[in-house]
């Protein structure tokens, strides 16, 4: 494999170094909407001290570094701000800090965190000239900043044209195009935060005109002094703007701190104002409406809406829009469900399948022969798991990935995965456990980790792989009908949900935020998709295999030495007592955790017919699936989690699959026996 290295740029963003962006915008720019799209999975909430507008705040990986991301209430500007507003300001300003002017103040630090290191304006495209004031306020900050130009798909509808890099540079920070809603963009949008905090670059200093400037100038130096700066740790020409404009708050502060100063700074804001031709503040106001439209006037052109659209931007559509994301999501997992159902059906037919035609006639008696016919079930067990199943399966979905198809799909259904303490990346691993829950929880391992991890491995056990899959349509499909194979599968997603809400309960530290990339489309290549395959499908052999082939020499030894009455006998509480089942389907019950194709065998072999709908009767069969479904789905499944997360969490996770097989199926089987009775 050829090795390649990746730079690594410094200082890290990490642990107490981690970096705090705060998101600012104008109301309905998508600044929420950007923050949740890379939210963790249980962000924090408050309200500013003393006002009730809301903020969100969470950690969120941007590649090696971390940030704090906060998502501030809107904003429309930073003059003559009223209380609730004002707070806002504060905190761009001060974060958790005291200056000496707001030490008299009776409420607490406007935020329990820091004040941010960086600034990302969220600006919605189709009304730039009028952001464009706010962007002009916010660099007197003295911060650095980046703009995310969002909503670019609806400024090209209405044939805006945006020149990025023009805009850029008149204004001395990086601009973004994002569409915040369809996860375009947002990966390069914190890459470039990242990047611009790392240079401490602020954006070029944007003073007023120069007739107001010379106006200004006596009043700039009054103002310019150590003690003003010390008490109000505030960049000079936000104070000269705040006083010249006549801000109440900066001026009633002035006079609470500095009245013997202040009589003077105001004689000197009469003689600016008398130079103009209009009140200051109106002047300020007038001038920044002006030099915004002029950036927008240089930046912008209007063309031909719909200009350059093409068939990515309709996959896109469908794959990444709010609504039909989901319809392009059920599309793939229809073709996931085929290639389960069809090719790996007729792929099992023509390897496993036939294998085990060819030793049916091989039934030793001898210990040595029983040992030599578990080895070969074993290693049939692990080809019908790997050739018609795993394989195909593992290589759809990495080719899907190659293609940038499940990127766009972990993004849509991230926002339903939060509910359950997990991000949208873990769609893949989900589906795989579709074909089987061994590389799933194996692939699930690779992109979570800490607590998500043990939930998505948990969780994963609990998806119907294709060995449960083909009992459900074998047994169910026949004695059930397609209402009931409808019913089983939609308990298991009733019960995936509940499962992941508890658990998500439970443990509540999650990990941070992700930025999810949304790649171009591109073809997959065969060498980095046959590559991916098997790095996916490798722990078969180095850890399914010989705990598939040793536990089937174990129980065929216990079948040999005739201790399958014993276990019988040991599980009459469960499979007569509370399943209501015949007690011969212990032992069924017992193999399946090698492979549940076994149980489905083994339970011809103990009932002494293919036709068990003559001695089992609809509940029987509807709660011996059940409990087949949700109880611990193989040896090798149980083998990968004790690799992944551990043998605590392992067992505790068995000990939950036992116990929810148990209760569902116990349950469903009271509730159809005392509908049965009613119905009597």
């Amino acid at each position: 494999m050829s090795e390649f290295t990746i730079p690594l740029r410094t200082p890290l963003f990490r642990g107490k170094r981690r970096l705090r962006i705060a998101l600012v915008g104008m109301p309905n720019a998508g600044k929420s909407t950007l923050f949740k799209a890379v939210s963790s999975t249980s962000p924090h909430t408050g309200e500013l001290a003393g006002t009730h507008r809301v903020y969100g705040e969470c950690t969120v990986q941007i590649g090696l570094d971390e940030a704090s991301v906060i998502d501030l209430p809107s904003i429309e500007s930073l003059y003559h701000l009223a209380q609730d507003d004002l707070v806002t300001l504060k905190y761009l300003l001060w974060g958790d800090e005291r200056p000496p002017v707001s030490v008299h103040e009776p409420d607490r630090p406007p935020a329990p965190f820091a004040r941010p290191d960086l600034i990302i304006q969220v600006v919605d495209a189709t009304s730039l000239e009028s952001h464009l004031e706010l962007t002009l306020e916010l660099s007197q900050l003295g911060r650095p900043m980046v703009i995310a130009l969002n909503m670019m798909d609806a400024a090209w509808e209405k044939g805006l044209h945006i020149n990025v890099k023009a805009l850029s540079r008149m204004l001395g920070m990086p601009l973004v195009p994002t569409v915040a809603l369809m996860g375009q963009g947002i990966s390069e949008l914190f890459t470039t935060a990242v990047a611009a905090a790392r240079e401490a670059a602020c954006p070029l200093p944007q003073p007023p005109s120069k007739h107001i400037s010379d106006s200004l100038q006596r009043l700039s130096q009054a103002l310019d002094r150590p003690a003003i700066h010390a008490a109000f740790h505030a960049p000079h020409p936000l104070l000269l703007t705040r006083f010249a404009a006549g801000d109440s708050y900066f001026q009633d502060e002035l006079r609470q701190h500095f009245p013997e100063l202040l009589p003077e700074l105001e004689q000197l804001r009469s003689e600016a104002e008398r130079k103009l031709p209009r009140p200051l503040e109106e002047e300020l106001h007038a001038d920044r409406h002006h030099r915004a439209a002029t950036l927008f006037e240089a930046g912008t052109r209007m063309g031909a809406p719909h200009e350059g659209r093409g068939w990515r931007y309709w996959l896109d559509e469908l794959f990444l829009h709010p609504q039909w994301g989901l319809i392009g999501s059920v599309a793939v997992f229809a073709a996931v469900l085929f290639v389960v159902f069809e090719v790996s059906a007729r792929l099992d037919s023509m390897t496993a399948a036939r294998l085990i035609e060819a030793l049916a006639g091989w039934q030793p008696h001898s210990t040595g022969g029983v040992v030599g016919r578990a080895v070969a079930d074993g290693l049939i067990g692990l080809i019908g798991i790997v050739v018609p199943y795993m394989i195909p399966l593992v290589l759809l979905l990495v080719a899907l990935e190659e293609a940038g198809v499940m990127q766009r799909i972990a993004f849509v259904v991230d926002r339903g995965f939060h509910q359950v303490g997990l991000h949208g990346g873990v769609a893949v691993p989900f589906l795989t456990g579709l074909g089987c829950n061994v590389p799933a929880i194996s692939a699930a391992a690779k992109v979570t980790s800490g607590q998500e991890r043990i939930i998505a491995s948990v969780l994963i056990t609990f998806v119907p792989c294709s060995a449960r899959s083909a009992i459900i349509l074998a047994l169910a499909g026949k004695y059930l009908g397609g209402a009931g194979v409808f019913a089983i599968f939609a308990l298991t997603i009733i019960v995936v949900a509940v499962m992941g809400r508890l658990l998500a309960r439970r443990r509540r530290e999650f990990g941070p935020g992700q930025v999810q990339e949304i790649p171009p489309y591109a073809l997959p290549r065969w060498r980095a998709l046959f590559s991916e395959t098997w790095a996916r499908t490798k722990d078969i052999l180095t850890i399914v295999t010989p705990l598939l082939v040793g536990g089937s020499v174990v129980l065929a030894l216990l079948n040999h030495v005739g201790a399958d009455t014993a276990i019988n006998t040991l599980l009459t509480p469960i499979t007569s007592w509370w399943l209501g089942l015949p007690a011969v389907l212990g032992v069924p019950i017992l193999f399946g955790i090698l492979r549940k194709e076994l149980s489905l065998l083994m339970i011809y072999q103990a009932l002494g017919t293919f036709e068990i709908g003559a001695l089992l009767d609809k509940v029987q069969i509807m709660t011996f699936l059940l409990f087949l479904t949700f109880y611990i789905p193989c040896i090798s499944t149980f083998a990968v989690m004790l690799k992944t997360i551990g043998r605590r969490e392992a067992l505790i996770s068995v000990s939950l699959s036992v116990g929810v097989a148990l209760l569902v199926s116990g349950v469903v089987r009271l509730l159809l026996e005392g509908a049965r009775l009613f119905a009597a």
